[in-house]
């Protein structure tokens, strides 16, 4: 910070600012029509009709109908979805244009095929306010004499500082830090190294005289506290992520059973941080990541979104539907991150509603089969496509709009992501970010290392109710500080849908591993860096094409 404007009133600035507002009057009215120039008449007619209102309201306040101000704003939607945003009313190409910047910014989609809906129309009418009127002083030189002196403490020692009244230090003088500035309302201390001064307006200005003295910038080393600092910032990117996608979901199963997931990865589709989300969900998201960098090599753009729930591709079961969302340099030619966020969708067809039966036997009875679908190219939502390959099924999704519906909150809270890692960015530097993605995983795999060192050697075998065995067994390697996880021996793949997939064994052995970390570390892919995992193909831990996997 180089400077800071002290207001005369700074200190009353509340009231002072609402003795000077303006009144406001509203009116709104619902219309439910969809946009189109024929509508603009019509539309005309009900902002006068309300504007008439508003303004007769503030006249019988007392203030004149020449100093009424009006605004009139529109409350658009695409048709089919409940989530309206405010465009002044203007004609329709304008209001277009307004409205597709600002879904692109929230949702980081359009839908331009979609007709637009005004579902609302909102006038504001203001006036009254006092206005701002302050004068131009003569201006002064020289510094203000001190009423006395005083101490102050500050930066580890105490200051012997004159005290000025602010009726004396007139527009135009200057004084040096440190100083103390008594006015009617408020003190003012003058930091040593700073300077205040009097403008014309006969506001205090505060302008730093003397350099800081700059600590070391954050660098790409490693640091104990700036990788705190990381570790925190990533994981709250996540949870911004996963704030959005419950407040823009549809269906309970998300917006209110909070069975959702939200994180961060590296451009190599590496889990750097999440959300305190679903494990499971997070132990498997970056195998998602991995099959859309691996499926779409060199054929992926900014504002491109893709979907899956294949299980043998990185998926769970197929109500669990990620959705991956690159992140760009500001040229869009470099591709730096990914983001993801996986949800349960209540019903995503199958034989049973829920997508969940029991007496499903093989993945088509579970569902809809979604492998690397694109869901947004170059900023377009595919919703034709979609809701083609959501119905095309043999068994296909039950309720397809609420699927469309939870997909694009998905969107939103990638963009959130996508938003907030920009941020960081700007802040830090791209050096910076992505040599502490590197190190927050570092971090992680020393921490599991250490819980190695105290590890021995293990094996159980856990007999499920149906009768099927899970073995697992753990060898220590304590020279290496390495450890295997091998579940050689469990039972074959299940004609039930007692399966996990891959990505769920992993996921499982993760997160046993993070909740021994004692240390508050975000559970990352540097977690599973020093343990290899065996897990037999066709196992019922690693089931093949076309077992079913739902209870898995």
């Amino acid at each position: 910070m180089k400077s800071v404007h002290i207001h005369p009133f700074s200190g009353l600035l509340s009231a002072y600012g609402m003795g000077l507002a303006a009144i406001r009057a509203h009116r709104t009215k619902a219309v439910g029509v969809r946009l189109a120039p024929e509508a603009l008449a019509a539309l005309g007619q009900t902002r006068d009709a309300l504007a008439g209102e508003t303004v007769a309201e503030l006249v019988g306040q007392g203030i004149a109908p020449a100093e009424v101000e009006t605004q009139a704003k529109l409350h658009l939607r695409y048709e089919g979805t409940d989530t309206p945003l405010s465009v002044t009313l203007a004609d329709v190409p304008a209001m277009l244009r307004e409205f597709e910047g600002k879904h692109k910014a929230q949702f980081g989609f359009i839908s331009p095929e979609k007709p637009l809906v005004v579902e609302a129309i909102e006038v504001q009418s203001s006036g009254g306010g006092a206005g701002i009127a302050e004068a131009d002083h003569p201006l002064s030189e020289g510094t203000p004499e001190a009423d006395r002196t005083a101490r102050f403490y500050s930066r580890g020692e105490w200051h012997e500082a004159p005290a000025v009244l602010r009726a004396a230090f007139r527009p135009g003088m200057t004084l040096e830090g440190p100083a103390i500035i008594i006015e009617p309302n408020q003190t003012v201390i003058v930091e040593a190294g700073w300077r205040a001064q009097v403008t014309v307006k006969d506001h205090l200005l505060l302008t730093r005289a003397v350099a800081l003295k700059r600590a070391e910038a954050v660098g790409t080393h490693a640091d104990p506290v700036m990788l705190e600092v990381f570790n925190n910032l990533f994981m709250s990117i996540a949870e911004q992520m996963g704030v959005t996608l419950q407040n823009t979901a549809y269906s309970v199963n998300i917006k209110e059973r909070l069975d959702f997931s939200c994180a961060v990865f590296s451009g190599t589709g590496e889990l750097v941080a999440n959300a305190p989300h679903m494990p499971v969900h997070l132990g498997s998201m970056d195998r998602s990541v991995e099959t859309v960098i691996r499926e779409n090599e060199g054929a992926i753009r900014p504002g491109d979104v893709f979907a899956l729930n294949a299980p043998y591709n990185g998926g769970t079961h197929l109500p669990d539907i990620t959705v991956c969302s690159p992140v760009f340099d500001d040229a869009g030619k470099e591709l730096l991150f990914w983001v993801a966020s996986r949800g349960h969708h209540a019903d995503v067809g199958g034989v049973a509603p829920g997508s969940m039966s029991p007496r499903a036997t093989i993945i088509e009875e579970e569902g809809v089969y979604i492998d690397n679908f694109k869901l947004v190219d170059q900023g377009r939502f595919r919703e034709a496509e979609l809701l083609g390959l959501l119905s095309g099924a043999k068994y296909p999704a039950r309720n397809p709009v609420q699927n469309v519906a939870d997909l694009k909150a998905q969107i939103a809270a990638n963009e959130k992501g996508i938003q907030e890692l920009r941020k960081m960015i700007a802040t830090f530097g791209l050096d910076v970010v992505t040599a502490y993605m590197g190190h927050v995983q570092d971090n992680a795999e020393e921490s599991v290392r250490r819980v190695l060192d105290r590890l021995n050697d293990c094996e159980y075998s856990y007999e499920m109710d149906q009768g099927t065995v899970i073995k697992v067994k753990i060898t220590v390697d304590k020279t290496a500080r390495r450890a295997t996880v091998d579940f050689t021996g469990s039972s074959p793949q299940q004609q039930t849908n007692f399966n996990a997939p891959a990505p769920v064994t992993r996921a499982a052995v993760l997160y046993v591993f993070r909740v021994m970390v004692e240390d508050e570390i975000p559970m990352n892919a540097g977690c599973l860096r020093p343990i290899d995992i065996v897990v037999p193909q066709g196992s019922m831990l690693s089931p093949v094409y076309p077992a079913a996997v739902v209870a898995g």
